[in-house]
């Protein structure tokens, strides 16, 4: 898993309460357990007409927010069935953060595991930011994890928490997977003593 550790990129605003993970990734898209070719069917419902063009009116489609790693959205971010493909579609698309005021726990959880991170903030910080992420091509943020600090394009400071066994897991780069690896010696010693105590 890829480590997170600073960011620095524009802040795409979707002022939406309650996306859910077939908003974020339609269930008719799922037919891969691969993380990779998602991100093309990223908020399908929202970003593309019935004939299959872009809707010019959303977020992502426009210029200024085309390459955006950071998004800023409203409450309870990833309700809905617990897919992990959801984070998948994201990170995919080239999201590596996402802001809101509440997310749906199973999508939290999955989020962080794929190397997503997500922050928390209160309503005021979180209306600051809905504003910076507005002005477009200058809504750029710096997004710190060591230092749980995201500064804004006027250089305004928010502070932000963070469980802190998922910010040792992102800033490392360990899913499931690297953190038992780090136990490889004791995995391969008690191996050992296994097929020496029980040889057949």
């Amino acid at each position: 898993m890829e480590k997170f550790e600073k960011l620095t990129s524009v802040a795409a605003p979707l002022p939406l309460i309650n996306v859910d993970t077939d908003m974020i990734i339609p269930a008719r898209f799922l037919k891969t357990i691969k993380r990779t070719g998602l991100g093309t069917d990223l908020f399908s419902t929202l970003r593309f007409n019935e004939d299959g063009s872009d809707r010019e009116d959303f977020v992502l489609n426009q210029a200024a927010y085309k390459d955006a790693e950071v998004l800023v959205t409203g409450e309870n971010f990833g309700c809905g069935s617990s897919r992990e493909h959801a984070p998948w579609a994201l990170m995919d698309f080239g999201i590596k953060c996402v802001i809101a005021p509440s997310f749906a726990d199973i999508f939290y959880n999955n989020s962080f595991k794929n190397g997503m991170l997500l922050i928390k903030l209160p309503p005021e910080d979180m209306a600051k930011l809905m504003e910076d992420a507005e002005r477009g091509a200058n809504a750029t943020v710096t997004v710190d994890l060591e230092a749980q600090e995201i500064t804004g394009p006027d250089g305004g400071l928010i502070k932000f928490e963070i469980d802190a066994f998922k910010k040792h897991c992102l800033l490392n780069g360990l899913d499931d997977i690297g953190l038992t690896l780090q136990k490889d010696e004791k995995i391969d010693a008690f191996e050992e003593q296994q097929n020496a105590a029980h040889p057949w």
